[in-house]
Parts: C-alpha cells; sequence; structure tokens
C-alpha cells in the first residue's frame, strides 16, 4: 500500500484522486454548482484529544436532480455500514448529510450525468511515520469504473420500486463487463440510489449508531 507523498512523487494526479475523490472537469464541477449538488468527499486526519487517538472523518453527502447526480459515502473495509457520528439536518438539499468517524474508511463516490456514471472506491487508513506523532493517510484505489451505463432511469418516479436494486455496468476498454468487489455490492447499489435520489436530504449508506447496536 503505498503513501500518498510517495504515489504523488510518481503521479500527482493519481495522489489528488485519492485524497480528495473523483478529479471532475471544471465544466462539470459548475453544472453541479449550477444545479446545487453539493459533495465533500476529503478524508482527513482528526485528533480525539479525551479517547487520544487520531480517527479519519469523512461526510456522507451529495444527491440529485433528473439529468444529474454526484454522492460520496463511506463504509468499512469489510463493506459494512458504518454509523455516523451525527446527521446532519438542513432546509437544503442534495449537501451534506452525516459526518463518519472511524480508523480506517472505504470511499465511494458516484457521478451521473444522465444515465453514464462514474464510480471510484478507494481505501484510506492511518499510517505513522518513523518520528512523527500525527499520522498520515494511506490511501489506495480498490475500484475505478468509467462511463458506466445505468440501465433504468431510476430518478423517475414510475422507478422508484427498483431503487437499491440496480446499479450500473462498467466496461473494460475492450467491452468485457467489469466485476466490482463483491463486498461492496450493496453499497454501490445504495450509492446508485443517492445519486438517483432528486432533492436528497438522508444518508443513503451510514446508518445510525442506534442501528448499529441493534446489528450487534
Amino acid at each position: 500500500m503505498a503513501n500518498l507523498s510517495e504515489i504523488h512523487r510518481r503521479s500527482p494526479e493519481a495522489s489528488s484522486h485519492l485524497l480528495h475523490g473523483l478529479s471532475l472537469p471544471v465544466a462539470t464541477l459548475q453544472a453541479l454548482q449550477r444545479r446545487g449538488i453539493y459533495c465533500t468527499s476529503g478524508v482527513t486526519v482528526e485528533h480525539q484529544h479525551l479517547a487520544k487517538r487520531y480517527v479519519l472523518r469523512g461526510v456522507e453527502s451529495g444527491g440529485a436532480v433528473a439529468d444529474m447526480g454526484r454522492t460520496c459515502a463511506f463504509l468499512s473495509p469489510d463493506g459494512l455500514p458504518l454509523p455516523w457520528l451525527q446527521s446532519i439536518d438542513s432546509l437544503a438539499v442534495n449537501g451534506r448529510h452525516a459526518i463518519i468517524l472511524a480508523e480506517s474508511l472505504v470511499r465511494i463516490e458516484m457521478l451521473r450525468t444522465v444515465r453514464t456514471c462514474e464510480l471510484s472506491i478507494s481505501l484510506h487508513t492511518l499510517s505513522l511515520q518513523p518520528g512523527r506523532t500525527r499520522p498520515e493517510i494511506t490511501s489506495k484505489s480498490v475500484f475505478r469504473g468509467r462511463d458506466g451505463v445505468l440501465s433504468v432511469e431510476l430518478w423517475k418516479e414510475e422507478h422508484r420500486t427498483l431503487r437499491g436494486e440496480l446499479a450500473p455496468i462498467f466496461y473494460t476498454r475492450a467491452g468485457e463487463p467489469m466485476q466490482v468487489p463483491r463486498r461492496f455490492e450493496e453499497a454501490i447499489r445504495k450509492v446508485t440510489t443517492a445519486v438517483c435520489c432528486v432533492g436528497c436530504k438522508h444518508a443513503h449508506v451510514s446508518i445510525s449508531p442506534q442501528s448499529s447496536e441493534v446489528a450487534l
């Protein structure tokens, strides 16, 4: 697993992608902003003074309008949903939904333009370097899908019952279907629902702490 500083020396673009999420063209970012879709995809290191430990912080965020959607969500490395620290209520839609803290995170980010989707899955952990007390983020790409095809217009009300059942199909450059990691299949379907959730005001992947305790 490569440290981000090492990745940056080899490829600044790869470093930016792993740390900040999908590298999107300016025109795409402007289109999202015009539609009022705001996605916080960065991962940061935070220090818990009372617990005397460092954790990673991610924000589940995003939403959709009819022709476009973007969502960023976080889960555990084994593919299970993580309980949020707090949910975020807002009068605005398609923004921040929940804050997640953990010592390791998998970020799943998806962009939808009508029925064409981009998907990025990356693993983020804490790495303590010799002679330092504050850990760094060590990241690696788990899956990257480009120009995936969503077979059904899930943002339309008549297809509501299919939400959570479908995900885009991604192909290699040679035209062969790509297999996503099996442990993340359910989360990918949930993120697909999120990028089709018009006027989204809730988290799709992370769960309430009470739900986590019941599951245990």
